[in-house]
Parts: C-alpha cells; structure tokens; sequence
C-alpha cells in the first residue's frame, strides 16, 4: 500500500459516471431481506430521508469520486473499528443488480473512512494531528452473502476541512481472497460515497471524541461532492440503536450496480 500523491481531498472532482441505483425510504427495508430494527431503534431522521413509497423505487444515480486516501488491499473483515474512539456505526448495505434489482451474491463491499478528529489510517498528520497510525483502521469490507447484504461495524465518521461527512464505498466482483486477509483482483463496478443526516451529525459533533475536533465543520448543503440528492446520493437512513446518540446509530441503504 503506497501513497503516490499529497492528501488533498478538499478539491475533489467527480470522476466518470456510471449508471448505478439506490433504493430509497422504504425501498431498502423491502429489498434488505431480514434487515428489521429494533422497536427503539425506529427513530429515523426523516427531515433527509426520501418520502417512503407503497412499493419499492429505485432511483438512479452517479458515481462519486475516490479521493486521495484510497489504500488496495484493505482486509475482508466485519468490524473495521479497531481501537478507535467513536460512536458505534452498524452499516447494513445492500448491493443489487441495477436490471433486475436482484441481490448481488459474492460482491466484496468495501469502505474507508476517517476518524472523530479527521485523519485516515495511512495518511495521519495530512489533517493536523500527531497520532497512531497502522495504516488498518477504519479500512475493510466483506463479501455479500445470496440477499446481498454487506454488514460492517465501524464509527460514526468525524470530519477535515472542505469536507462533510461521509464514507467511501468501493463495490468489486471476482475478487480473490488472500492468506493475509486481504484481497486482489476482480473488477470495481462501484466508486461512491455514504452521507449522514445533518441533523443526526449535529448530535453526534456534541459528543466526546467528536467535540474536540476544532475544525469548522462543512455541511451537507456546503459540501462540493454531495448533490442534494438524497438517498438517491448515498445518504444513509439512520437509526438509533438505543436511546441516545452516544449509543450509535444503524446506518442502511440499497446500492445498485451494473453487473454485467
């Protein structure tokens, strides 16, 4: 894993678009098989969400760009959190064909982020701070089982400037499994990213590792990336997990791809 430029993802610029599909509202509680949230958990943010349908919708989209801070061969593990401080994030993606809507099996779905205070493993002091730094954490996917689902646990993501908040997402076929726990091969169907509620994150910036994070913080409505498209653009339908911020949030979506 090498870096081959200066981190700087305050200018990013999409890259070339490929037709994808997102489900929104209540499109991804009808495709994600088995995915049922607890009575308390029920909560959702609807101010950002799209209004719920009768039926499944499914609306198509655009690629969002990479970023400077992509590292190949992140591990095939379910928890990506490792020693970081954070609020727990329960990520339940659900990865179908764009044709039919059925669910993609054996698609490796991977993601990265940064930490409470802004830095990505591999490239820590590119956001100010002076911190551990193993090049792992917050870095990892898992392969789709035959629903299709991906569930990864990792934190709640902090913030750097120009910048919201937000999670990249890389969706590969055909990959190959390594004795390392890695990965190699196959073929990228899916560069994007994961946004969050603005009213969710306002909660989530009072707390404790995130409150002391001193850069100002861009919003939804400020970010150059984000098109104000909803979950047609990857944000997330949020969900407590207990009865309070600090006790983390369940963060799904349906994400579309062309298979063929």
């Amino acid at each position: 894993m090498f870096m081959t430029e200066t981190p700087k993802d305050t200018t990013e610029a999409p890259i070339g678009r490929r037709t994808v599909l997102i489900a929104t509202g209540a499109t991804a509680a009808t495709l994600a098989v088995g995915v049922t949230a607890a009575p308390e958990a029920l909560s959702t943010d609807t101010a950002d969400a799209a209004p719920a349908a009768a039926a499944a919708v499914c609306t198509l989209t655009k690629e969002m760009t990479e970023g400077p801070y992509y590292l190949d061969g992140a591990y095939v593990r379910a928890d990506i959190g490792e020693d970081k401080a954070g609020i727990p994030l329960q990520l339940t993606l659900t990865v179908v064909d764009d044709d039919t809507c059925a669910p993609l099996d054996k698609a490796l779905v991977e993601i990265w982020h940064c930490d409470a205070l802004g830095e990505y493993s591999g490239f820590v002091g590119g956001n100010g701070h002076d911190e551990p730094d193993n090049g792992t954490f917050l870095r990892g996917g898992v392969l789709t089982g035959t629903d299709g689902l991906a569930r990864i646990t990792t934190l709640y993501p902090g913030w750097y400037r120009g910048r919201c908040i937000h999670i990249h997402l890389k969706v590969h076929t055909g990959v190959t499994l390594t004795a390392d726990g890695s990965f190699t091969g196959g073929q990228e169907l899916h560069t994007g990213q994961l946004f969050f509620s603005e009213t969710v994150t306002t909660a989530v910036a009072r707390i404790s590792p995130y409150a002391t994070n001193t850069v100002t913080r861009t919003t939804l409505a400020q970010d150059s990336i984000y098109d104000d498209g909803g979950a047609a653009s990857g944000l997330l339908t949020l969900a407590l997990l207990g009865t309070s911020p600090s006790s983390g949030y369940a963060g799904t979506l349906t994400v579309g791809v062309e298979a063929s």
